[in-house]
């Protein structure tokens, strides 16, 4: 009599799946709220540029932060200042988007907690000023407005929006 040969071994998951993708219900749920918590430079600036008034842009940088380049309309609001100030420049009815440097900064979340807790409807711009500088979009300095060429890693050469 001779011994089955032995199942093959299920091939090892991969890195990227070791931990298993959750339930498409909870992921919907997951991908939806951070949808309510976030949003991009390039939608932020397709809506400005179309003229949209149904949010403010804050940005939580510092005053010399703040004069080396800024989001053209956006109200200037320093982390530090927004439980001082907030009411002053902001209407409570209407949501704040809210920027800091980049992705490497937490300036905006710290911003956006603040106002959440004063009742404002908040999300952060992801990217920052530096995205929206990457992908080409104009600032106000103290100098006067700036603009640079898109950079090719991060927005599409030629075209309006990325397609996503």
């Amino acid at each position: 009599m001779t011994t089955p040969a032995p199942a093959p071994a299920a091939a090892p998951a991969s890195r990227a799946m070791a931990v298993p993708p959750a339930p498409s219900a909870e992921a919907a749920a997951y991908f939806a709220a951070r949808l309510a918590f976030h949003t991009d430079v390039a939608d932020v600036h397709a809506a400005l540029a179309a003229g949209a008034g149904d949010f403010v842009v804050v940005d939580s940088r510092s005053t010399e932060a703040w004069d080396q380049g800024h989001v053209p309309g956006a109200v200037h609001l320093p982390t530090a200042q927004i439980p001082r100030l907030a009411r002053q420049f902001l209407d409570p009815a209407v949501p704040v988007v809210v920027h800091c440097w980049g992705p490497g900064c937490d300036g905006a979340t710290r911003a956006a907690l603040a106002l959440a807790r004063l009742g404002y409807r908040v999300k952060e711009m992801l990217g920052g000023i530096e995205y929206w500088i990457r992908e080409g979009y104009a600032v106000e300095t103290a100098d006067g407005t700036r603009q640079l060429p898109p950079d090719p890693l991060t927005a599409p050469l030629g075209a309006d929006d990325c397609g996503c």
